[in-house]
């Protein structure tokens, strides 16, 4: 049975504004290129939270290379976030950026945040790409950390997304699921699971908002124009999350 259609991106007449949020580990854009960014424009989003991006050799022509192929613009993040990134369409005024590094745990690899405010319509919304640690002790300092963070920001909503590194019953998971709306549970729309593109059995990447915004849908996005299962596939090593929201005017 045919998906209903997620909302479009739209800002309405009291200020508030309808966007997209696509959160998406791109493995380092290791895999096929062409296909991620066929991926990324078929989902039309305003706000891309990116996981894994480049982050070694001419990782700032890597970056500048996605958003071209996609129309949108690079935000934050990148190596300097060791692998978050924000990306964003014309639509969202950038207020302020800053990359953050978490504590390194020798022998692992350190980890993250990619933060922004913006500016979409009459909203003014916090973001926050991340990708935590595979060990489990880590990735819950982790999750701490992000919502100290969170609220740190100084805004009066965010948007978190990433690669979690975790199921819904795990611990970390739902210390977030706890203080922010999980999108899918929600209001679910699309498919569930993540990983493997090929053989997706688990949700480990998901999308968070503060309390006050609304969830139009959220889900591996299916069926949409120009999305086949093929670039799904070939794109990288997980399935992306696109979720439509309602932002408040600030």
């Amino acid at each position: 049975m045919a998906m209903p259609p997620l909302p479009d991106s739209r800002t309405e007449p009291d200020g508030s504004a309808v966007v997209r949020v696509l959160s998406y580990n791109i493995r380092s854009m290791r895999d096929d290129r062409a296909a991620l960014a066929r991926v990324i424009r078929a989902c039309a989003p305003d706000l891309v939270l990116v996981q894994e991006a480049p982050r070694f050799f001419r990782w700032r022509k890597h970056a500048a290379w996605l958003a071209a192929h996609t129309g949108l613009v690079v935000l934050t993040g990148g190596a300097t976030a060791t692998g978050p990134l924000l990306l964003c369409s014309l639509r969202a005024t950038v207020e302020r950026t800053e990359d953050i590094l978490l504590p390194h745990t020798p022998g692992l690899h350190r980890r993250g945040f990619a933060t922004a405010v913006v500016r979409i319509g009459g909203a003014r919304v916090g973001l926050l790409s991340c990708h935590l640690s595979l060990r489990s002790d880590e990735r819950y300092a982790q999750a701490g950390m992000l919502l100290d963070r969170v609220r740190a920001m100084d805004v009066p909503y965010a948007i978190v997304a990433g690669d979690l590194n975790e199921r819904p019953g795990g611990r970390s998971f739902r210390l977030l699921a706890g203080e922010l709306q999980d999108c899918w549970t929600a209001e679910p729309w699309g498919d569930e699971y993540t990983s493997t593109p090929s053989d997706p059995r688990q949700r480990i990447d998901a999308i968070f908002t503060t309390p006050g915004i609304g969830i139009l849908g959220c889900g591996v996005p299916r069926g949409l124009p120009g999305l086949s299962e093929r670039d799904l596939r070939a794109a990288t090593d997980h399935l992306p999350v696109l979720a439509a929201l309602r932002l408040p005017a600030s």
